[in-house]
């Protein structure tokens, strides 16, 4: 499913028009996104929650060349599915 799919769900599931079903979908992905970026963790409740992870710095080895390299630390958003989404599944 990608945006377009969702976005027609969305409409579909709330009886609204998919420009106001984009609006929602875009404003809750900002959502989301700026409470990452902040650092916060957001809590879905039967869905999941996306949290941010600190992976540390390490070596890794470049495969074509077989050279050692560093590889820097970095955040990345992580997401863990809640009880009833994992149920569904």
């Amino acid at each position: 499913m990608n945006k377009a799919d969702l976005i027609e769900k969305i409409a579909a599931g709330a009886a609204i028009s998919k420009a106001d079903a984009k609006k929602a979908l875009d404003a809750t992905v900002g959502a989301i996104k700026d409470a990452l970026v902040a650092g916060d963790k957001v809590s879905l409740i039967g869905f999941g929650t996306f949290i941010v992870s600190e992976r540390p710095a390490r070596e890794g080895i470049n495969p074509a060349t077989k050279e050692k390299i560093q590889i820097p630390a970095k955040k990345v958003a992580k997401f863990k599915a809640g009880a009833e989404l994992a149920k569904a599944l």
